[in-house]
């Protein structure tokens, strides 16, 4: 009797468990409920193209939250800016729901390729190739390209741009005629050539020194304006040259920059050769070599300056080296 006794009390706790379990369950559920429906309805407002500083704002005081779910790439709606929302605008919800926005991230990018010294075709075909498109042609004239090459574009080379964006290209339709002055590359010349050639055109030759420089005195640094730039007579040319002064001058060393064009390829590709320095950029070489065949340029190099050199292939940038 003592067992079925036991028996009989375990069941009637086991019961007493279960029932204040529910009962537990339907306080919690009844709580929860009176919690969340004591809180005010809202209507979600409209964030699309807003920035997420702006959204924050208006959800704030209606006591919404915000949450950035994911990153898109849209070119028509600006970097940093809402696309989309969840729940949509207008919707009824809740004080304390979370809005999940997915923000644009703008157009997807890409790099503009170099397209000096290509010909138009060949620069067309290089603008595909990067998912570009070729925008205005333009022609003038130039000192340093033969006709029909390209001599400037914009956006400039190694620029970040929106795929599919056009790049506009300027031709050069060869040497001037007789009476157009074009403004030549003094760059790393001696300034003597450019007062020799500013009294033959009728050019304002201004000087101005950095005594900071560690190039030979009289190279020049800067001018303006840059090369190929038509002038009139009588215009001012303004040149930035080494200053640097002592018993002798720095010596400029020369070092000779060796590349290979790859084997397997066209046969024959662009080669062009940039150098960087604090100075700027200044091209050293731009012509057709054959596939396998090695190219030597000679590099100035003045001491204690940091030369970095650039080499392009058919427009693209495929090696980069300091020297």
């Amino acid at each position: 009797m003592k067992f079925f006794d036991k028996e009989a009390g375990l069941l009637e706790s086991l019961f007493l468990l279960a029932v204040l379990l529910v009962f537990g369950a339907y306080l919690l559920d009844w709580a929860i409920g009176a919690a969340v429906h004591s809180r005010k309805p809202r209507a979600v407002p409209d964030l699309k193209g807003h920035s997420l500083t702006d959204a924050l704002s208006e959800l704030s005081p209606l006591d919404l939250g915000l949450r950035e779910k994911s990153m898109e790439f849209d070119s028509s709606v600006p970097i940093g800016s809402i696309l989309r929302q969840d729940p949509s605008a207008d919707s009824i919800v809740r004080e304390g729901k979370i809005i999940n926005v997915v923000v644009s991230e703008g157009g997807q990018a890409e790099i503009a390729p170099s397209l000096a010294g290509l010909p138009l075709r060949n620069a067309e075909m290089l603008l595909r190739e990067n998912e570009l498109g070729l925008g205005e042609v333009q022609e003038a004239y130039s000192l340093r390209f033969d006709k029909g090459l390209v001599m400037g574009q914009d956006p400039k080379e190694e620029a970040s741009v929106e795929k599919n964006s056009l790049v506009n290209v300027t031709l050069s339709a060869g040497m001037p005629p007789v009476g157009v002055i074009l403004m030549p590359d003094f760059n790393r010349k001696n300034v003597a050539q450019a007062q020799i050639w500013g009294e033959k055109d009728g050019v304002s030759v201004s000087v101005s020194s950095d005594p900071a420089s560690l190039f030979p005195y009289g190279v020049v640094l800067t001018q303006t304006p840059d090369p190929d730039t038509v002038l009139q007579s009588g215009a001012t040319a303004s040149f930035v040259i080494s200053g640097r002064l002592g018993n002798a001058p720095l010596s400029r060393g020369m070092r000779m920059f060796s590349y290979r064009i790859p084997k397997g390829g066209a046969a024959e590709s662009l080669l062009r050769v940039v150098v960087q320095d604090k100075y700027g950029e200044r091209e050293v070489f731009n012509g057709l070599r054959r596939s396998g065949e090695r190219v030597a340029v000679p590099i100035e190099e003045p001491a204690g300056v940091s030369v970095h050199v650039k080499i392009f292939l058919n427009g693209i940038l495929v090696e980069e080296r300091d020297l």
